[in-house]
């Protein structure tokens, strides 16, 4: 078998689908898993919710694939699944020289890339005298009809996934009211195992996003002290009921089906002539990675635009298997660059595609923010919640302060204008060095209670802080 992450990658549709197929790695999933080799095939029985289990196939020489699963993802998570323990774990699949009759049915069906299409056999009898005098014509009227069928087909494959999502999101509202007349103290106690169940039955619904992120929500509980935890799960409760509110007055709204169900790709967000683009000079923030439940891992890069009479931000967001090990980024902190920059639709866009990369920018001291800096420095954190208050991490800059060390609470942020009266809370350690230094301006994400810092300007010049 000749199978690599990288093309399992290439050939999910979403990471949603990628975090789906890595819970499906274990080999108690699968009660059969074979090959042969000869002829480069792999298949497997999976174990899902019914009684009797999926049948997956495929073909490791042209990429085909068959699963009797009624997923709408194409390939869905079983066929991904069964991919990911060909590359990771060959040793699991016995070794036959025959293949079963389901799998010899399937290649009998299907057609190879670049092999033309079966010929119809051709009979006089079957064709009417409008078709023999009108091929053309003929051909038309079956393409037209083809074309509507693949419409009405995609057009209900749309409505079952938005009924299935809308049972969703009725089984969420449930679920985070039990929580509350269970009480939080309870669900941040239990958290682990009650956002796991409504997690995969969220899965099973096709609302995949959302149960990543409820998957997720454990971790970021446990992160904080226990004082603050109950404070921390109300707020991402309340999160995910304005999202569900937000979905069932807009479903085919492009940033809630993101949220909630799927992403689109690629080619879809640079072909989409809605999207903002904004070609620019941007400077690298700083990085944010997490490991996620699901197997896969997070990798969040922060871009300030250069060029802005306004601070603006964008994220480059990618998802990769934990598997595959720690990947050497595309960009360092600090690294300038030119490039345009391709915007995901939403009502505050910030996770962006590079389009284009057009050369190096030259190097500076950050665009003097000073006039928006001057008020409140937690204002944009206040229009960011307004617009989208379903949303975590806000990108703030921070007017001129520094950072004290409380013995008993951590690391604080505090600004050196006495007439703001701020001083905020940082998540994580502070390298020691940092302590006290006067900082002009510094670039962080708010997330309601912690600071996340990305890096900052100070009289020695810029500083990596993430």
């Amino acid at each position: 078998m000749q199978l690599d992450l990288k093309t399992i990658e290439a050939l999910a549709p979403d990471q949603a689908s990628l975090g789906a197929a890595a819970k499906l790695t274990k080999r108690s999933n699968w009660p059969r898993l074979e090959t042969n080799e000869q002829v480069g095939l792999i298949w497997g029985e999976c174990q899902g919710s019914g009684s009797n289990p999926y049948r997956v196939a495929f073909d490791t020489r042209d990429h085909g694939y068959k699963c009797t699963c009624p997923s709408r993802k194409f390939p869905c998570k079983h066929i991904l699944g069964l991919m990911w323990i060909g590359a990771t774990a060959a040793a699991s699949f016995d070794r036959v020289d025959q293949t079963p009759e389901w799998v010899n049915d399937w290649l009998g069906r299907r057609r190879k890339p670049g092999q033309p299409p079966t010929p119809a056999p051709a009979s006089a009898e079957s064709k009417s005298i409008d078709e023999a005098l009108r091929p053309e014509q003929s051909a038309a009227v079956e393409d037209a009809a083809a074309a509507e069928r693949r419409e009405a087909a995609q057009r209900k494959r749309a409505e079952d996934a938005r009924s299935a999502v809308s049972a969703a999101l009725d089984e969420l509202d449930q679920w985070v009211a039990d929580q509350l007349r269970l009480g939080l103290a309870g669900f941040v106690d239990a958290s682990s195992e009650r956002c796991r169940r409504i997690a995969a039955r969220l899965v099973d619904l096709k609302a995949t996003a959302l149960a990543g992120r409820i998957d997720e929500l454990p971790a970021k509980l446990m992160a904080l002290r226990s004082e603050e935890r109950p404070d921390a799960a109300i707020r991402e409760l309340g999160k995910l009921v304005l999202l569900a509110k937000a979905w069932r007055a807009a479903p085919d709204d492009a940033e809630l089906k993101r949220l909630v169900s799927t992403s689109e790709t690629r080619d879809q967000i640079l072909a989409n002539p809605d999207a903002v683009k904004v070609e620019s000079d941007w400077e690298v923030l700083g990085e944010k990675i997490e490991a996620r439940r699901d197997g896969l891992v997070s990798h969040a890069t922060w871009l300030l635009d250069l060029k802005s009479p306004i601070p603006r931000f964008a994220v480059l967001l990618d998802f990769f298997p934990a598997s595959a090990g720690r990947r050497s980024g595309a960009f360092a902190p600090g690294d300038r660059f030119k490039a345009r920059l391709v915007f995901y639709p939403s009502r505050i866009p910030l996770r962006a595609l590079v389009a284009e990369r057009l050369g190096d920018a030259s190097p500076g001291n950050w665009p003097d923010f000073a006039p928006n800096a001057a008020g409140d420095p937690l204002a944009a954190y206040a229009a960011f919640q307004d617009g989208a208050p379903w949303l975590s991490d806000c990108p703030i800059l921070l007017p001129a302060g520094a950072i004290a060390l409380d013995e008993k609470d951590g690391a604080w942020w505090q600004a050196a204008n006495d007439s703001h009266g701020i001083a905020l809370p940082v998540a994580g350690s502070v390298n020691q060095t940092l302590l006290g230094l006067d900082l002009t301006v510094t670039a962080a994400l708010w997330n309601g209670a912690r600071l996340e810092l990305l890096a900052s300007q100070s009289s020695i010049g810029r500083l990596n802080l993430s």
